[in-house]
């Protein structure tokens, strides 16, 4: 019988996770990427347990690619260093059976695409259309030909041409009042240990540890949509120079970056949750179905949960001819829908909400706020993660 065909319109770590997932489901995957080539620069990503527990059910091993040296601690501080909640690793992996890690986001993409079958991933392919009226999707691009498929896959970003294509009256990314730098360095003569962020009044300083010996640093501010600054690491270096070690020398070794190798973003999210995670036989995940603001390192998790899930329900690639007839597409969708659209909304509004904690910027609510968290004890601030960490599971494939 002719193997299903998925078309995945875009190759970000969603994307490229759906693609490799069902193509161990035995599906016929093409993956649509508009850039001309795979990242070589960016920032990093962390992968929490529940993203490491779904990418192990698809017998992805981030580690073998990325290594899986994890940070002795991680915690929240204040700008002057002293920490205001700190937890160690090892507590986490015995609560949740592994610990958090860290990786470049392009080793990350290289590890999955390289879990293709070659000529599966096509570069420079921007995808200009998706026609699904006739009950099968066909795929239009830029560069041709017309790809058909039984489901499209819709991997393409907060500002998803696809989703404002088939859901046009959705407000679409909000602006969430900050923005957000982010780079790579090398620096492993300073010794550091700990993964940390820290609060200041309307501004936040982040240090993640990489499993390939380099950080991965990023800091948000409230400024305006569009406020942009002709020097990047002057920039970072005016806000950011005064906190505590080991931030300014971190920020020596910004200094020697390429001008293009700091990125810099407004940060946006999708307020508004999408009635539903698809349409007819279109699929939406990550960003595309509900981008969140960053501050529970979730973002690209939860994309790895969509991705995963989506695999599992729909059917085996090469159990159906293909026709009209019923192959349980449409009911897999729609269970898709059911399985993930509240907890990723749920996981968006918990994101919000710490975001607004770290933006405060009033001396006396920025007090209360770091008296609060110091308070509270580091066991029951490990525990609220349960709901995070522990929330993966592979939902019952629909009957019939």
């Amino acid at each position: 019988m002719p193997r299903r065909r998925v078309v995945v319109v875009g190759a970000g770590i969603g994307g490229l996770t759906a693609a490799v997932a069902l193509h161990r489901r035995g599906w016929h995957v093409t993956v649509c990427e508009s850039a001309p080539e795979p990242p070589v620069t960016g920032a990093g990503i962390g992968l929490a347990p529940n993203a490491l527990r779904a990418l192990r059910a698809i017998d992805v091993d981030v580690t073998r690619a990325t290594g899986g040296a994890v940070p002795a601690v991680m915690g929240v501080r204040r700008s002057d260093g002293r920490w205001l909640t700190r937890t160690r690793t090892a507590d986490m992996a015995a609560r949740y059976g592994m610990p958090p890690i860290a990786v470049p986001r392009p080793a990350l993409t290289a590890a999955l695409a390289a879990a293709l079958p070659a000529r599966t991933l096509r570069h420079a392919t921007a995808v200009t259309a998706v026609d699904d009226a006739a009950g099968r999707p066909v795929v239009r691009t830029e560069a041709g030909p017309d790809l058909p498929a039984d489901v499209v896959v819709a991997a393409d970003g907060i500002h998803s041409p696809l989703r404002r294509a088939y859901f046009p009256g959705h407000p679409g990314p909000r602006y969430i009042g900050e923005t957000a730098w982010r780079a790579l360095v090398d620096a492993p003569d300073l010794g550091i240990e700990a993964m940390s962020e820290t609060w200041g009044r309307g501004e936040r300083f982040g240090v993640t540890p990489l499993c390939d010996g380099r950080f991965y640093l990023y800091a948000t501010a409230v400024v305006p949509a569009g406020v942009r600054s002709a020097d990047a690491r002057g920039e970072l270096r005016r806000r950011f120079g005064s906190w505590h070690d080991p931030i300014p020398a971190l920020l020596d070794r910004v200094d020697r970056l390429a001008p293009e190798d700091v990125l810099r973003h407004d940060l946006h999210e999708l307020a508004t949750p999408l009635p539903r995670l698809h349409h007819g036989r279109i699929a939406w995940l990550g960003d595309a179905a509900h981008a969140m603001a960053p501050n529970l390192g979730q973002g690209g998790c939860q994309a790895i949960e969509d991705a995963v899930i989506l695999a599992h329900l729909l059917p085996a690639g090469d159990g159906g001819d293909g026709g009209d007839g019923p192959d349980g597409v449409p009911a897999a969708l729609a269970a898709y829908t059911a399985a993930r659209r509240d907890r990723a909304d749920a996981v968006r509004v918990r994101a919000r909400r710490v975001g607004r904690l770290g933006a405060l910027r009033h001396p006396l609510a920025v007090a209360a706020r770091d008296l609060a968290v110091r308070a509270a004890p580091d066991r029951l601030a490990l525990r609220g993660l349960d709901d995070l960490f522990d929330g993966f599971r592979l939902p019952d494939r629909p009957v019939g």
